[in-house]
């Protein structure tokens, strides 16, 4: 009776598998997923998950980000007043209240000032620090503001 022969790319394949489970166990590779969620608050200003404006963003999963990483969400921001504004953005809240040492967000939109029914696309941005110690999830607020 014969055995059964493996393939040399199967061989390899196992091996590459078998090492790199090995590093990781090892801890010599090691990744860190950090989950997040970020509820929003808006002050004069309608904030939409959709560009026709008509889905309330009331907050923002994240998701899983590693060490050293960023992610973005785009959402609208529209002036529901009848005045022109300038628009600004602040987090707050952190927990824990230390994950804001190794999390920065910061904003782009099109434009600073929105005058009475305009919108605009503004993409959030949500960079984490390469060393995060042991922070493995957190959560704040997202505050933006519509001011005179």
């Amino acid at each position: 009776m014969s055995s059964p022969k493996l393939s040399t790319g199967l061989i390899i394949a196992l091996a590459a598998t078998g090492l790199f489970l090995s590093l990781v166990t090892a801890g010599i590779i090691a990744t860190q997923n950090i989950a997040s969620n970020g509820t929003v608050t808006s002050v004069n200003v309608g904030v939409y998950s959709n560009e026709n404006c008509d889905q309330n963003c009331t907050s923002i999963s994240w998701g899983s980000i590693y060490p050293g990483n960023s992610t973005s969400q785009t959402i609208y921001v529209k002036n529901t007043g009848a005045v022109p504004i300038t628009l600004s953005i602040a987090a707050d809240s952190w927990e824990p209240t230390d994950a804001s040492d190794c999390l920065t967000l910061t904003w782009n939109p099109q434009d600073d000032t929105l005058n009475p029914g305009q919108s605009t696309t503004a993409t959030l941005t949500l960079t984490v620090a390469q060393d995060t110690g042991d922070l493995t999830a957190f959560n704040f607020n997202i505050i933006i503001t519509g001011a005179e």
